[in-house]
Parts: structure tokens; sequence; C-alpha cells
């Protein structure tokens, strides 16, 4: 009997928590946290835990697939990996001579893991990567930098010494990151307050010593009246704001007629209840950590909402000091040399983005794009067409509005290729699936976390894969070879992660005991008053010239949500602590415990419609309609319904989710189009349905 520990990183959802799993006989035994990593110590999520479940589910894609007849027919072709690499390789060969390398598009759902397959961008010459974030956090990355200079990862969220944290948009306690789950509750273990501002009583809701329970889409108009109380009654901290703070007159300016009486009228927040709690958040200061949001593509002011909440924490001092908001450092600012990258080897392309970003909207940010307008782009090919597009481990098909144009849309590409773990919407509808490892069965790059103590980490393989699948940089290698980038060509995962490591001192095995590389010996926190920012004038922008520019107010006038017609609801969606959107539901495991989402709604208009829990309802909207249980609850807000996101699916391949719970996003035409223009991201929360009792309920 052979035993080992494997130190690798989770793949079940977008945190990738570093892991510890136990192998005997090349099976295995046990997954846990890696107990060596800060704020992990050997702890696991739901999600986590059922890694296993993942490897053993014999249904998900097994091997190379061409397809034969009509795109989402499900008749597929079972090839070799020469085959599937080869044909995929000689299209884009073909598309290329005609359209040139910008007629390619890749998206991804992000993370550490990028730089294999950016680099293959780069090497081919298009400019057109994309990530999942416009469907996300794009409006929080945006408003941190329209105030720092620097994005939303250029902070640290220091839970563990915080004295108060607000969250907003942000389900810590089901959307789990665990690091995050393990700091906050030994914080409120030792006195610190949890505030929530939802529509509706969530898990994180129900540890709260504040609920406030706000109308949907005016999240805007309670931080506005914060920010009103807390300068008309002069809380904020006046030395952080003489040192830091630029335009601040402007703000002073502009927010006198948002008062918390105001708003009350707008969220249904009692204003001395409001104007209290702003007293209780300020004696806290600069230790509060207001969480300016996760996934906030919400409502078209998102952007302003994770904007006031960065201000927020400035004018409470939090940003840069303990407990709050304080910058990251990077491996130079431990005099340690940061990986070599594999982007590094290729030039960046001087062709403009398809998707606009960086140029025709110069306050969207280059890096990853906006993918919803890249999409639009396909479809109207301006400014040019975009004529192959590869899905890496996204699912568009589930994650974006209106699924069905979405296929229309997609019609217009001569190929697309699927590289995936698991069966998808998008993956079906793909000319390529190409299998990768699930997490557990493959290596990745070696990456980094920025931290306040950065470090680097690995994601080892524990078992061997059981099927004809293979390691996203085994196959980004493959296709490199055949597109001439010799320098992509790696022969062994030690050559790859050899030459990552080259000049840093790291070597493969400083990972064997723990599976990280710590880079300095402890934390390190910025002096609060030697901060400099990114921006223009080194200072906290108020006014931000570039959104300014394009004819976007940096500080925008307050406008009240159009509110749901009599017998509608706005269809609101979120996450579990058992699901990660539509990549679990089939998870054998997981599916166990949770098979099927329902449909949340206030109890006061379930009996206005006669429903009952447990009830079957006809969810409909714009002719489109599909049954749901009804959840009958007083801890949602009137005006709208709710649903766990990712359910829904149509596949014959997945037998356990099929049919089971509604598709949220199916409800939301012209989706796309529906977005906040200051910050990017589509707006998902600003649809209505109808909701009656179906006919047959037993």
């Amino acid at each position: 009997m052979t035993e080992k520990k494997v130190f690798s990183v989770c793949g079940m959802c977008t945190a990738r928590c570093p892991i510890m799993a136990e192998v005997e006989n090349g099976e295995i035994t046990f997954l846990q946290g890696n107990p060596h990593a800060a704020g992990i110590e050997g702890s696991i999520c739901a999600r986590g835990a059922a890694g296993t479940a993942l490897i053993n589910d014999r249904e998900r894609p097994q091997y190379p697939m061409i397809r034969n007849g009509e795109r989402g027919g499900g008749d597929w072709r079972k090839v070799s990996w020469d085959e599937a690499l080869d044909y995929v390789a000689d299209k884009l060969k073909e598309i290329f001579a005609e359209h040139g390398p910008r007629s390619l598009l890749l998206t991804d759902r992000g993370g550490p893991f990028r730089d294999f397959h950016r680099a293959f961008l780069r090497g081919v010459g298009t400019p057109n990567y994309c990530n999942h974030d416009g469907s996300c956090a794009r409006n929080v990355q945006h408003a941190a930098l329209s105030v720092f200079g620097f994005g939303r990862k250029g902070v640290v969220y220091d839970l563990k010494n915080a004295k108060h944290v607000v969250l907003q948009t942000r389900n810590l306690f089901e959307a789990i990151n665990v690091r995050e789950v393990n700091e906050l509750t030994d914080a409120m273990e030792k006195g610190c307050k949890l505030t929530v501002i939802d529509i509706r009583s969530t898990v994180s809701a129900a540890k709260a010593h504040h609920f406030f329970q706000v109308r949907p889409g005016t999240d805007y108009a309670f931080n506005l009246a914060v920010i009103n109380e807390i300068i008309n009654s002069k809380l904020y901290d006046a030395d952080y704001v003489r040192r830091h703070f630029k335009d601040f007159n402007e703000l002073e300016t502009f927010i006198k007629p948002y008062t918390p009486e105001w708003a009350e009228k707008e969220t249904g927040i009692p204003a001395d209840r409001l104007k209290s709690w702003v007293r209780e958040l300020a004696k806290a200061k600069p230790a509060i950590l207001w969480h300016p949001g996760w996934m906030n593509a919400r409502y078209k002011d998102s952007f302003y909402m994770s904007r006031t909440i960065y201000i927020i924490n400035a004018l409470l001092g939090s940003v840069g000091a303990k407990g709050g908001l304080p910058l990251v450092n990077k491996p130079g600012d431990f005099d340690r040399k940061g990986l070599k990258k594999l982007m590094d080897l290729y030039e960046k392309p001087s062709e403009k983005r398809v998707d606009g970003a960086g140029w025709k909207y110069p306050h969207f940010e280059s890096g990853p794009g906006m993918t919803h307008l890249a999409y639009k782009a396909i479809e109207s090919e301006d400014p040019y067409p975009i004529k192959a597009y590869i899905a890496y481990r996204h699912d568009p098909l589930m994650g974006f509005p209106d699924p069905d144009h979405l296929k229309q849309i997609f019609d217009k590409l001569d190929l697309m290729v699927s590289i995936t773990f698991s069966w998808s919407d998008t993956a079906w509808y793909s000319d390529v699936v190409l299998p990768m490892s699930p997490y557990l069965e493959r290596q990745c790059v070696i990456a980094t976390k920025n931290d306040l103590l950065p470090y680097h980490f690995i994601r080892r393989q524990v078992v061997e894969p059981r099927y004809d699948t293979k390691c996203d940089w085994e196959i980004f290698s493959a296709l490199a070879k055949r597109m001439g980038l010799d320098k992509l060509v790696f022969e062994t995962v030690e050559d790859l992660w050899n030459f990552q490591l080259e000049g840093t001192g790291v070597k493969i095995e400083d990972f064997d005991d723990t599976g990280l590389v710590l880079l300095g010996d402890e934390p390190k926190y910025r002096a609060v008053p030697e901060l400099k920012f990114k921006t223009p004038s080194g200072k906290i922008e108020m006014i931000n010239d570039t959104l300014e520019s394009q004819g976007l107010s940096s500080l925008k006038p307050y406008e009240s949500p159009v509110g749901p017609e009599t017998g509608k609801f706005r269809l609101t969606f979120g996450r579990c602590g058992l699901h990660t959107q539509g990549h679990t539901v089939n998870n054998p495991m997981l599916f166990e415990q949770m098979p099927e989402n329902v449909l949340w709604i206030n109890d006061k208009e379930a009996k206005k419609l006669g429903v009952e829990n447990n009830d079957l309802v006809d969810v409909s909207n714009n002719g489109y309609t599909e049954q749901i249980r009804a959840k009958v609850t007083d801890q949602i807000h009137p005006e709208a319904v709710f649903v766990v996101h990712g359910f829904g699916h149509q596949l014959p391949v997945e037998s356990r989710a099929f049919g089971r719970g509604l598709a949220d996003n199916k409800f939301m035409p012209g989706g796309c189009d529906i977005y906040d223009k200051a910050g990017g991201a589509v707006a998902f929360q600003e649809h209505f349905v109808s909701v009656k009792k179906a006919a047959g309920n037993v």
C-alpha cells in the first residue's frame, strides 16, 4: 500500500482555495483545506468536498469530440487528440488566412492560471482575450480604478483584524471563499460587528448584527445617504481626507440633497435607523471593511454603488489601514522576483480590441475586456469580423442573458471550441470539445497570490486522469506547436515550472512540504500617511477625468429605479453554499443535497396570487414560461423574486440535472444590451417576470 499527501488547489469555484489530498493506491481517500495556508487551516467547503464526485462522474466529457450535423444537435464523433488538435489548428490557419489573427476570441473565467493561454493568444497575434467579469465584478474593478488608479485586487480584505464589516452584494457565507469565512468568523468572535445590505435574508444576513432589507435597485441611494450623514455629521477622518482626497469639496456639494430622510423614501430604511447605524460604523474607524461587492453585475447604476463604497471606506480612513482595505503587496515589495511570464515571450498585439475596451471605451480596462460587447461585435462584424471562438472553462450560454440570441450570434462563427472538464450548454453548442482534466487530475502553471504576505503556489496533479483528458497547459502547448509557436512548446510540466521559476531563487521542490512558498516572514502594512495612489494626482479622486471625457458623471445624480408593474416582480438570482453556478448541478454528491432551485417569493404577495409554499408556479416573461416550486417567505422584499443561479439544464448527457429547476437567464430578452455604461457590466437584475399558480398542483 502506498500512501501520500498531495498539495494542490481546489477548482470547484473561482475562490481556488489551497487544498491537501490524501491518496492511497492511486485513489483519493480524504480531501481537506491546506493546513499550512493562512486562514484555511484544514477547512474545506461543501463544494470542495465534492471534488472526488466530479472526477468519478461518468457524465463528463471523456475524450475529444468533433461535431456532426447541426450545432447543438448532440451528434458527436469521438476522435483522437491528434485529430482534434489538427482540426482546430487547421481551421484557425484557414480563418487567419482570410480574416487575420485578430478574428480569434477566447473567453475564460479569469483566475490565477491564465498565463499560458494568454501567451498563446499573443503568439498568434490576437488582442481578443476576455473573461467572464462583465457578468460579475467588472463594475467593482472599474470603480476601484476610477478612485484609486488601481483595480479591486490592489487592496486586501483584512477581515481578521476588522472591527466592523459591511456586506453589500457580497454573500460571504454562501458564495464561499474559505479563508474569508474563517477570518470573518474569527473576527466576529472577537467582537467585530457585521452588517448586511440585501433585498433578502441570506445566510450572511442571518449572522449579521444589522440587516438592511433595501428596496431592489436602491443600493446607490442607501450609500449616498451614508456619505451625506458621514460628511454632515463630520464623522469622517479629517486628517486622512486632507492628506489623500482630491475634489473633496465637489463631493461635499454633490451629496447635500441625499439625506437619510430622502433615502428613506427610496430604500424603505428609516432615516433614524440609518443615522444611528452610521454613527456606530464610524466608531470602528479605521478598522472598517465595507466590501465593494463580488457579483455586482446587477443594476444600471451598480458601478456607482461600488464607487461609493470605496469612497465611504476612504472617508473613514480604512483604505490602507489594518482591519480595513490595506494595500496589497507583490513579490517586489519583499525584494523578491516574480515568476517569469509566458506572456512576455511575445509582443502585445497592436490591433484594437474588438469589444472597444481601452479605445472606443477608454474607461473600460483593456486587459480582460467586455465579453458581452465582444459578442455584439461578432454579430455586427464591427469593427471587424470574429470568426473563431475558444470558450476555455467558460459557459456563456448559462452565464449571460438571452442564450437563444447568443446562439444566433455564435452561428456566425466558422469555428467554436470548448475546453472544459464538464458538460455545459456552450460545450454542447460547439464544433469541437477538448476535454480538460478536472483539477484533481491536472497540473497548472505556478501562480502568485499577491497579499499582505505574498506567496507562490502550485496546483499538483493528485491522481491520474480516468479518461482521455489533458491538462490545460498540455492542450495549449500542443496547439502552439501546430501554430508554429515553438516558445510555448513544453514536453513536461517540470520544464514549464522551471521556466517560470527562473531567476526567482525558488525551486520546484520548495513546494513539496506545504504547496506554498512564502515570499517574506510576516505581513506588511504600508504607513497610512505615506500612501500614494496611481491616479494622475496621486490621491483618491472624486472626479475621474476619463469618465468625464466620455460624458459620464463621476458623481452621478441618483435616478429612482423603475418598479415592477402590477402582478410582476424583479427577477433576482444569486449563490448558495452547495453549488457554483451551472457547473456543479450535475455533480452526484451536490445534486443529492440540492437537486433543483426554488422561487423565493414574499408571503404577502404569494397570498394575493393564491400561492402556498411548495406550490408549482408558472414564471413568465416576453412569452416564455417555465415552472418551479415556490418558497413562500417573509424574508424577501415584496418587489422581487429570487432563484439560485445555474439550474434548468436541458442536456441529455446530464441525467441528474436534466429538467430540474429554472434557468434565470432565459427570462432576460436583449439582456446583453442592458448594461452599466460607466462600469461596463451586464445589468442582470433589470428584468421583470410574472408569477402565477400552475395548473395541476397536487
